[in-house]
């Protein structure tokens, strides 16, 4: 998966806030039929969500195009699917998901519909939103269930989903949501997933609120956040960017050891650091960031 650093969600039954999700500057956006859409709305919200997709693959447009379609548990995510899948959809955002079966029959309903539609096999990503306990004690299990899976998100926020489910309550510290954000990099991890994405922050008006919750997020590891108002966007992007010094350092670190390793040494002294391989590994991994990032934009 790219490097997402900022995921916007955009209510799918308005069209017009599509573009207003291009301006927030996000590296991806995330086209909503569920818990944004009124029950009324359903259906209608199909289509635009449909001719939104194509409008903003024909733009070219660069920031990727994501959908949350509703729960498998709800008995209209086959019909949000047909609508959905086609040319320009990155993936499928995945709400309240319970099993790894789950995502093995969906990964099934996604390859027929890619077959039928002329798809590149394996085009159409999933994104994995843990939200029931039951997902949450088999994350291992669910982020290795398909190929398709690119990213997990560690769910939290005051009064949804997770809360109710593990009856916690949220406090903006969130050492309460501490073990199960981090089991979710964990779980990423071992998948041979880098790029889980943290979310939500729900104070729309609390900014440093949102800063401090991003850079909390990335010391556990994350490398993005799931974004639910468009003032967050610059924030996220901006903390889950490597700071230009940290890479700098690194390419300078690298080139220190690969010179010391030309002259036949396995570690060096560099500023006062003991360096070696493990070192430059961890270096490269923010240099490699830092340029997916920059090429992304």
């Amino acid at each position: 998966m790219k490097p997402y650093r900022s995921m916007l969600f955009v209510p799918g039954h308005k069209a017009s806030w599509a573009d207003k999700g291009l301006a927030s500057g996000a590296d991806a956006l995330i086209l909503d039929l569920e818990d944004s859409v009124p029950v009324v709305e359903k259906e209608s919200a199909r289509p635009v969500v449909a001719e939104t997709i194509d409008r903003l693959h024909a733009q070219g447009v660069r920031p990727d195009v994501w959908v949350r379609p509703n729960a498998s548990v709800s008995g209209i995510q086959g019909a949000d699917l047909e609508a959905v899948i086609r040319p320009g959809l990155a993936g499928l955002f995945l709400p309240k998901v319970f099993d790894a079966e789950e995502l093995i029959r969906i990964d099934a309903v996604v390859s027929h519909i890619e077959a039928r539609e002329g798809l590149e096999a394996g085009s159409v990503g999933l994104i994995v939103s843990f939200e029931t306990a039951v997902s949450m004690a088999h994350c291992e299990e669910i982020a290795a269930a398909t190929p398709r899976v690119s990213s997990l998100l560690g769910a939290t926020g005051p009064s949804a989903d997770v809360g109710r489910e593990l009856g916690f309550e949220f406090t903006p510290a969130g050492l309460e949501t501490l073990y199960l954000r981090s089991r979710l990099v964990l779980a990423a991890r071992a998948a041979g997933l880098h790029h889980p994405v943290a979310g939500v922050w729900q104070d729309i008006r609390d900014l440093d609120g949102a800063r401090q919750f991003c850079a909390d997020n990335k010391q556990l590891g994350y490398r993005g956040m799931v974004c639910i108002h468009p003032s967050h966007v610059a924030i996220a992007n901006e903390v889950f960017t490597p700071a230009p010094e940290a890479v700098d350092h690194s390419r300078r670190l690298i080139e220190a050891f690969r010179a010391a390793e030309a002259a036949g040494s396995a570690a060096v002294d560099f500023e006062g650091q003991h360096v070696d391989i493990a070192h430059v590994k961890t270096a490269e991994g923010i240099v490699a960031q830092a340029d997916a990032i920059a090429a992304n934009a």
